[in-house]
């Protein structure tokens, strides 16, 4: 049956009943996947997004002040592996597309399916409280108050950024910049540079700084994989698809082209990792290691002491510093919630399919994942699960089946991954869609054992 007469036959099941009205927070690249998850189903909603504009993150200089951005960004994911199910990316774009590119195809996206009249741009959501029926009080940023039964956080995790634990010791007389608030290579002009991280941002912004500043050192506190952005001629992800084969097997293959094609970290003046490929999230660059090679970028050890204009490193080695950059992450934050109300310590937002806490109900999180793949994908997954939990198509396990395969998710996020801030969102893309899928499928035929006629499952459909 086509997926529409679904939804009509569902809701005419339910009539009589008032279908559940939801706040989404925010229009990035996961809001915009909830807003079109609950229009397609006849779904009564409200979307409010910070800023004037669709892409969130993607966004280079978005007014509300949560892009990361910067000018020469590009996505580490391919084209086909980040594009929504429902609207292919243009074939004009190029493998790995600008920042820019990214915009404007989730500008296509909200327009192809008239998503942007749905959305209340520059209406920020200030605060939203629990109410003691079980519903939501969510105060917007110009005062009103509004009144849903469940609530769609889409507020994105790399807009708050985290600083280095525990601080560093001494004064620095010089700049100090989180990536965060890197935007263009002109901040780094004629100046002595020292990027602390081994991330993909600050990978990026080495590079950027040994083209752009007087000298650029980059500092390697640990030893990490760095994988280029092609292997073998293709883009490293290419052919990648939803799979139940556990994507470590994939690594234990890509581990010897890596050795063959790129060689020991080492070579590079890199540290070598003191783990294997997969247990830390993954650092793709195909320019670091050029730039490396031929000195353009220095590797000092991790920062001793701060001493004014000047930093120090563990070596004993002192030089001059003008701008330190910290590329050190991001906190998971909501500041539109009371203290207490989610509990995200040390970083860890504990959801059941990362999607659904225990308590409080009728709320969800879309995009909360940090995949070695796109989360664009993923998002839409998590926004189809949602969208049929409010129809009444898919129903939850019980309390004590989601505490059980939350406990057992967390195992094994700390078996698979090294102790970090940076791990606790992480998930293999090609598992998590087909997780994703089994659980869509499970929670349709739960839901038709409590009565719903006929469960929705376009997201089954889709990975099967």
């Amino acid at each position: 049956m086509e997926q529409t007469s679904a939804h009509d036959a569902v809701a005419s099941a339910r009539s009589g009943q008032a279908l559940p009205r939801t706040c989404i927070i925010g229009a990035g690249s996961s809001g915009i996947t909830a807003v079109k998850a609950l229009q397609d189903r006849g779904l009564p909603f409200d979307c409010f997004e910070k800023s004037d504009r669709v892409g969130g993150n993607w966004v280079l200089g978005n007014r509300n002040g949560m892009s990361s951005s910067y000018s020469t960004l590009h996505i580490n994911t391919s084209r086909e592996r980040m594009e929504y199910a429902d609207l292919p990316m243009p074939a004009s774009y190029p493998d790995f597309p600008r920042h820019d590119q990214i915009a404007r195809y989730f500008d296509e996206y909200v327009d192809r399916f008239g998503l942007r009249e749905r959305i209340s741009f520059d209406r920020g959501v200030q605060r939203a409280i629990r109410t003691p029926d079980g519903r939501w009080e969510v105060t917007l940023q110009d005062g009103e108050q509004r009144l849903y039964d469940a609530l769609i956080v889409a507020n994105g995790h790399h807009w708050d950024p985290r600083w280095p634990e525990p601080e560093i010791p001494g004064r620095f007389t010089g700049e100090v910049m989180h990536s965060h608030h890197y935007t263009d290579p002109s901040q780094l002009a004629g100046r002595h540079v020292v990027v602390v991280g081994m991330g993909n941002s600050a990978m990026d912004i080495a590079v950027d700084a040994s083209y752009h500043a007087a000298s650029t050192r980059l500092v390697a506190r640990k030893g990490v994989h760095i994988v280029p952005k092609y292997i073998l001629g293709k883009p490293l992800d290419a052919g990648v698809r939803p799979t139940r084969v556990p994507f470590t097997w994939m690594l234990r293959g890509l581990e010897p082209v890596l050795k063959a094609t790129v060689g020991p970290m080492d070579r590079y003046g890199l540290p070598l990792p003191d783990h294997r490929l997969g247990q830390t999230h993954p650092t793709v660059s195909s320019r670091i290691l050029d730039r490396l090679a031929h000195g353009a970028i220095e590797v000092r050890p991790e920062i001793e002491e701060l001493r004014g204009e000047s930093v120090r490193y563990r070596d004993g080695r002192e030089e001059q510093a003008d701008l330190i950059v910290y590329c050190t992450g991001y906190k998971i934050s909501f500041p539109f919630f009371e203290d207490g109300l989610i509990d995200a310590a040390e970083n860890e937002l504990v959801l059941y399919k990362r999607v659904f806490p225990v308590a409080p109900t009728g709320l969800y999180f879309i995009g909360f994942v940090q995949p070695w793949g796109a989360i664009m994908p993923i998002a839409e997954a998590q926004s189809q699960i949602v969208a049929d939990h409010l129809l009444g198509a898919y129903a939850l396990p019980s309390e004590s089946d989601m505490r059980r395969d939350m406990e057992a998710m967390s195992a094994r996020q700390r078996k698979r991954y090294l102790p970090s801030k940076r791990h606790t969102l992480q998930v293999d893309f090609s598992n998590h869609m087909v997780e994703l899928a089994d659980e869509a499928r499970a929670g349709a035929q739960r839901a038709r054992d409590l009565g719903c006629p006929l469960p929705i499952t376009p997201l089954a459909q889709t990975l099967a």
